[in-house]
């Protein structure tokens, strides 16, 4: 059986439907060939976690996607956090982005 192709919107919908995601942002970093992905997730399932608990959660809750794709990043906040730092910020909710060249993994056509 042929697995579905992995994409942001693939990605969402999981993180939405296994986490209780309340914003999910992913940004395709691989120029379109869904290899290489970032992104922020909101969940109250981060309550009471600190950040590697946090990301062996979203790694759990994606051990399929994951595994087909080859670069996978995930900044995880609570609620709370979330709105503090849209606070902080004014808006500004992009997944991170370091390591990348204009938002593309360096080498990557497209």
């Amino acid at each position: 059986m042929a697995q579905a192709a992995i994409s942001e919107a693939s990605i969402r919908a999981a993180l939405i439907e296994r986490l209780k995601a309340t914003h999910v942002e992913i940004q395709d970093m691989s120029g379109g060939c869904g290899q290489a992905f970032t992104s922020l997730i909101v969940s109250a399932e981060f309550a009471g976690k600190n950040s590697l608990k946090r990301h062996r959660l979203v790694n759990a809750a994606l051990k399929d996607e994951i595994a087909q794709i080859h670069a996978w990043s995930a900044k995880c906040q609570t609620p709370d956090e979330y709105a503090k730092e849209m606070a902080a910020t004014g808006g500004n909710d992009k997944p991170p982005l370091e390591g990348t060249e204009d938002g593309k993994v360096a080498g990557v056509s497209g």
